[in-house]
């Protein structure tokens, strides 16, 4: 009689928990071969810096908008019929409103948490904004939209005009009085528009301003259409991130072709994990302590209690203030149509201006003539240009920015609002000059400096006195992670015009050639290997020196005095070792003998 033995295999040991999350995932990964895409993700590289942070505050913010968000669509009517309030804020009880501010109140105080919620939702929304701001900040002043990642910056740049978007048709659905004066100011841009503009501004609002549809459409577009395309486009901009590599700073071992960093698993995974509860803790925190947007003391939509100080969210204060520095009067009558240039002029302004911006990458590309790969970021200082330019911007946009506070900013300061308008003017054309400027001769003094440091080393603050009574400074050589910051080794120079078959140049080649000189005046010629390693010498040399003529002043001080020769220190690596750390007091001059003791009478 034979008996079956059964015999345990590993996979049956395991909890009943881990053998159907490894069965699980065994299904998934022969249906779907995900398992290679997870570990090509998991040993991607990727460099460390704190700068690198700012583009993770956006994206963590927007999933924070994304969750707060989903939690109002459940209470929220974007509807516009009329009705009376019977909430719990009494001041506003049978006041007539729209459905859409009756339910945005009904968030607010009546249902638990609705108004932490609804002030999470525009905190985050507010940071999800300035986060890609600051972000795109960095990688232009770095550099990092060069080739190969112009579709990237532009990707960026759309994502950037995306929140915008979404954040003003948020910020209009309350349908209080302050959204209403911001969807106002839309309506009068959109009006000013020659020969459309009145038709635009009744398909757009459903008749005559307000209209009863406003908040439908932009409801539709807030929680549908905007979201999609910024979704789509962010995951766009991440995958063309891993492809392209992420650039990094120069240092030890970093070169145009690696990346040295930490991998994706589980270095980043867990950083990236920690840093999104840090950024959601902080909104919280915010929205908690500061109060946003109290819609209850505006009260619903009536443009006949404007008031003076009504500004729309920071992101879009530009336009406001682009409207505001515009003369009142500047428009004349033409074909039997009023062109107000007072509105045409800033839109058109503003449309430049962020064409310029999206563009900017093809731009400098045509400009330079650089085709290279770039892997590297550049230290805003190396490219003083584009650093002047990029100064010059934020200026520009920080001027506008202030306009649509110009009454606010007159009545807190006690100054006239024609005095406020006429120095903003002033300031939105000369500011951009000045600072372009300014900026720029800043960041080439800094290339100097970083040179002179390069070449002669740190000042040290140590003085020594050589034995022929001279002073000097000692300087501190500097260590190898230091130079490879300091030295910029990016060659670059004007184009050179060559005529053509016929003997001729071109125009455009005459304005690329004169641009591209522009751009690259007053650049510094990145040292060679040869300067850097005889700079070195020389600093070793000198060290060894000072250190060899304090040994022996020492030594003699010594015999003087009676007192066994010192041991002589070496020099370790080109640093002055113990002896010529020693302070310089410690020196006894020739002159300065040892004096004998009395003897007693």
């Amino acid at each position: 009689m034979s008996t079956a033995t059964e015999t345990a295999t590993p996979q049956d040991t395991k909890p009943l928990g881990g053998r159907f999350v490894a069965g699980a995932a065994n299904y998934i990964d022969e249906r779907t071969s995900i398992s290679g895409l997870v570990k090509e993700l998991g040993r991607k590289i990727f460099p460390d810096h704190w700068s690198f942070m700012l583009g993770e505050i956006a994206m963590w913010s927007f999933v924070v908008v994304f969750l707060s968000g989903t939690f109002l669509t459940f209470f929220f009517q974007a509807s516009m019929v009329e009705t009376h309030y019977a909430g719990a804020y009494t001041p506003l009880v049978g006041v007539e409103m729209s459905a859409a501010l009756e339910s945005t109140l009904r968030i607010s105080f009546d249902i638990r948490g609705g108004l932490l919620v609804r002030q999470i939702h525009h905190w985050a929304a507010l940071v999800f904004v300035a986060g890609i701001g600051v972000h795109m900040l960095r990688v232009f002043f770095t550099g990092a939209f060069r080739k190969p990642r112009e579709l990237n910056w532009v990707i960026g740049f759309i994502l950037f005009i995306l929140a915008m978007a979404e954040g003003f048709t948020g910020y209009s659905l309350p349908d209080d009085l302050l959204s209403g004066n911001g969807l106002r100011i839309i309506d009068g841009m959109v009006k000013g528009i020659p020969l459309i503009g009145t038709w635009t501004s009744f398909l757009l609002f459903g008749g005559e301003f307000p209209g009863t549809e406003i908040v439908g459409r932009l409801y539709t577009l807030h929680i549908l259409l905007l979201p999609a395309i910024l979704i789509a486009l962010l995951v766009v901009h991440l995958m063309l991130m891993v492809i392209n590599k992420h650039t990094q700073f120069a240092g030890p071992g970093r070169a145009n072709d690696n990346v040295v960093g930490y991998p994706m698993m589980p270095v980043y995974m867990s950083k990236m994990g920690g840093f999104f509860f840090v950024t959601f803790g902080v909104i919280v925190l915010i929205a908690s302590l500061f109060t946003i947007n109290p819609i209850w003391n505006y009260g619903p939509y009536d443009p006949s209690p404007v008031s003076a100080g009504t500004q729309p969210d920071w992101y879009i204060g530009f336009a406001d203030g682009a409207l505001r520095l515009a003369p009142s009067n500047w428009e004349f009558v033409l074909w039997d149509r009023t062109w107000s240039l007072g509105i045409l002029v800033p839109v058109a302004v503003l449309v430049v201006f962020i064409l310029l911006v999206l563009l900017y990458p093809f731009i400098e590309a045509w400009i330079t003539g650089d085709k290279r790969e770039h892997h590297i970021a550049q230290r805003p200082r190396n490219a003083a240009t584009r650093t002047g330019i990029g100064a010059a911007g934020v200026v520009f946009y920080a001027v506008l920015w202030a306009a649509a506070s110009s009454d606010i900013i007159a009545t807190h300061f006690h100054l006239t609002m024609e005095g406020v308008i006429h120095t903003l003017q002033a300031l939105l054309i000369l500011g951009p000059i000045f600072a372009y400027f300014v900026t720029k001769r800043i960041a080439l003094a800094l290339q100097k400096k970083d040179r002179e440091i390069a070449l002669h080393g740190y000042e040290s603050g140590r003085i020594v006195r050589l034995p022929g009574g001279e002073y000097i400074e000692v300087h501190q050589p500097v260590d190898e992670y230091e130079l490879v910051k300091l030295i910029d080794t990016e060659t670059n120079a004007p184009l050179v015009v060559r005529p053509n078959d016929q003997g001729r140049i071109p125009w455009h080649q005459n304005l690329r050639a004169s641009l591209s000189r522009w751009f690259f005046e007053d650049r510094l010629t990145p040292m060679t290997q040869d300067e850097i390693e005889a700079a070195r010498d020389h600093q070793h040399h000198t060290l060894e020196h000072i250190a060899s003529e304090e040994d022996a002043e020492l030594q003699g001080a010594h015999e003087r005095a009676g007192v066994p020769d010192a041991p002589h220190h070496p020099i370790d690596d080109g640093h002055v070792s113990e002896t010529a750390n020693r302070p310089s007091n410690v020196i006894v001059p020739d002159d300065d003998q040892p004096k004998k003791p009395k003897k007693k009478k």
